[in-house]
């Protein structure tokens, strides 16, 4: 009997009804797992899930009856890839499950951001339109989507999502080319140039050595038309000390993060400290969290579990 363990129940929302695979098996189940805790807990697993657990080569060396790693994410940098490899062991990660929930909350903070939402609802907070002496004020700007660009940094499932939803509004919209390239290919445009001409920015790739501080202050000082930047993809990929200087400087116009490089956030995040500024939100890793995305997720999860049980191995990385 193939012995599963799930070591951080608590990483997928409530709502999400937890099925097991159909195949004779025995669960064991953890709320949350510290990494101190991980090689001990899958020591004698066969099958492994895993959301934001990480699983370094240390623990897959003690893991001897270890085959299979399930990661309840799109993203996988938590799993130490060439040492599963090395001992045979399949990897799998969900794909396709936020094609819905994740371009919402991007342009949900890009709504937000682009017409001044926060701004204005604090100010009736303060009392400040109940002691206006007109039926509305101009205390903050508001620019329409339509007929501005949207630069978008990955064309995969979630970049040409947003571009979908951005054509629908009037928008422009261009997919930059790899930093440092001096070719690209169809259908892009050269990152700097991307960086020039947008009035909004989107990030939506995985953070790998050669992304993280993907954005920092040498690509914001490139950014002529002062826009938004939006990351609901990965922490890492924008330089969070750069961003704050960019914004003291007005360089951007404003920024909505889902993510941050350290989650929860350490004490000492730039970003904790300009929380109040009308043009910044950071919402708290939710963009993926959808009741029906989660669900749906969980449902490839499990998927992955019997297609390996019975020989064919899917999603694998």
């Amino acid at each position: 009997m193939l012995k599963v363990v799930f070591l951080d129940r608590d990483t997928i929302g409530p709502s999400v009804t937890i099925t097991r695979p159909n195949f004779a098996h025995e669960w064991i189940e953890h709320a949350k797992t510290a990494p101190e805790d991980v090689a001990a807990r899958i020591a004698d697993a066969d099958l492994v899930i895993t959301n934001k657990a990480r699983i370094g080569a240390e623990a897959i060396a003690g893991a001897i009856k270890l085959k299979m790693i399930a990661v309840a994410a799109t993203g996988y940098d938590v799993i130490d890839l060439p040492a599963a490899k090395a001992r045979g062991i399949i990897v799998s990660n969900v794909r396709g499950y936020a094609v819905n929930t994740v371009p919402e909350h991007t342009f949900a903070l890009i709504f937000a951001l682009r017409r001044s939402l926060m701004g204005f609802r604090q100010d009736v907070i303060d009392g400040e339109w109940q002691k206006a002496n007109q039926f509305c004020f101009f205390n903050h700007p508001i620019r329409d989507l339509a007929g501005s660009t949207l630069g978008i940094f990955g064309r995969g499932t979630l970049g040409t999502s947003v571009a979908r939803i951005a054509e629908a509004l009037g928008m422009t919209v261009v997919y930059a080319g790899r930093k440092g390239s001096d070719t690209v290919g169809e259908g892009y445009t050269p990152f700097d140039a991307v960086l020039e001409t947008a009035d909004i920015l989107s990030l939506h790739v995985p953070l790998t050595p050669e992304t993280r501080d993907l954005i920092g202050m040498a690509e914001f000082r490139k950014m002529k038309r002062q826009p938004l930047v939006i990351n609901t993809s990965r922490g890492g990929l924008v330089n969070e000390a750069d961003l704050v200087r960019a914004l003291d400087e007005g360089l951007i116009a404003g920024a909505g993060f889902d993510v941050l490089t350290k989650e929860p956030p350490a004490e000492d995040n730039p970003l904790l400290t300009i929380l109040e500024r009308p043009n910044v939100i950071v919402t708290p890793h939710v963009a993926w969290a959808s009741d029906e995305a989660m669900q749906s997720l969980w449902g490839q999860v499990i998927g992955h579990l019997e297609n390996f049980e019975k020989g064919q191995p899917s999603n694998v990385l």
